[in-house]
């Protein structure tokens, strides 16, 4: 069985590492497509080579560009490669536009197209990543579902067939993981000068955050102010508008280079608070048990927010919830129990195309 899988960013290369292990155990051929959406090396090479992830078989380069363009562009290089291999089927992650211009290819050319981390909803349609996610659940043929919650929000737009709850695979890679990153740590801290406990990790990209010129201040005035040390790996899109608005000196003693996967958990696991848009870092930091709070007004990781451990706020309310966020409740296991990957690879090898 020859599978074609398509990433293109960071969470995408997090959750290929585990289910291309899988693959590989199974007897499944892969045929691994970076579309090149994350093309800085801190952003991607290092995560292949951290993560243990074999050199994708094509690199695609796409690099950045209006949705639009860089979609359509994605569309058309991955429609090259399918035609030229014809796979037994497509597999793309997450919801971003390698994920939505890798289903439009498979779907066009009929090829059977599986999608994990199908059924997230955070509601928010002017959210790119939103209209990315539902595109792609109702062109999929696999609706690979992380949590009971995805299961419903897809049953609630008519798409039963072909669902399969799974669990999370980055919470796979997260337990693989744990003994190497928590022993990491101390030393870690100790480079940066941080102690357990006793700082906020912040990090923030997407276009409401890090494009508007006033509320990026809000934001990072807000931690600048705070009376604890603020480690913000910066991500190149926020850099470049920084400096555009001449402000990266301002901000420069919180602002730190990005990290690998290992560094971000090890610092996640010594870290009193989160401060985010990510929602893979979400999901990661309930995985800790470090409260975080979620500078959206939605989140499609819905039961951290409801278990209390993940708060949304916008800017205003940020210097508040820095003081006094502070969750004590349980965190219910909603993410599976750390065998994801093998039922996504299951669910693969086992999928046989409805007879029409």
């Amino acid at each position: 069985m020859l599978v074609a899988t398509v990433v293109g960013a960071r969470p995408q290369f997090i959750k290929a590492a585990v289910v291309s292990r899988a693959f590989a155990l199974r007897g499944v051929e892969e045929l691994l497509i970076h579309t090149g959406q994350h093309y800085d090396i801190r952003l991607s090479d290092v995560f292949f080579s951290e993560l243990g992830l074999p050199e994708p078989y094509y690199n695609l380069g796409i690099g950045s560009a209006t949705h639009g363009r860089q979609t359509g562009q994605m569309l058309v290089a991955i429609e090259d490669v399918l035609l030229r291999h014809s796979p037994d089927m497509a597999l793309v992650y997450g919801d971003t536009n390698s994920t939505l211009a890798g289903a439009l290819a498979a779907a066009k050319l009929r090829i059977p197209l599986a999608h994990v981390e199908a059924g997230m909803r955070s509601g928010d349609r002017s959210m790119p990543e939103e209209i990315n996610r539902i595109l792609t659940d109702h062109a999929s043929d696999l609706l690979l579902a992380a949590t009971r919650t995805a299961v419903e929000n897809l049953a609630a737009e008519g798409l039963t067939g072909g669902v399969v709850l799974t669990g999370d695979v980055m919470y796979d890679l997260w337990l693989a993981k744990r003994p190497i990153f928590e022993g990491m740590k101390p030393k870690l801290l100790e480079d940066f000068g941080l102690r357990d406990g006793g700082f906020v990790l912040a990090t923030f990209h997407r276009p409401r955050n890090s494009d508007d010129p006033a509320r990026l201040r809000s934001i990072l005035d807000a931690l600048l102010k705070h009376y604890e040390p603020v480690f913000l790996p910066l991500h190149p899109r926020t850099r470049k508008n920084l400096d555009a608005a001449g402000l990266l000196e301002k901000y420069a003693e919180m602002l730190r280079e990005p990290v690998g996967y290992l560094e971000m958990q090890a610092l996640l696991a010594g870290a009193r608070l989160a401060v985010t848009d990510s929602g893979g870092l979400q999901k990661e930091a309930y995985f800790h048990g470090t409260p975080c709070l979620t500078l959206m007004p939605q989140s499609e990781w819905v039961e951290t927010v409801r278990a209390g451990w993940n708060k949304l706020i916008e800017p205003e309310g940020l210097p508040a919830a820095l003081k006094n966020f502070s969750p004590t409740g349980e965190r219910p296991r909603v993410f599976g129990e750390g065998d994801a990957a093998e039922r996504v690879t299951g669910a693969v090898t086992g999928y046989r195309p409805q007879v029409q």
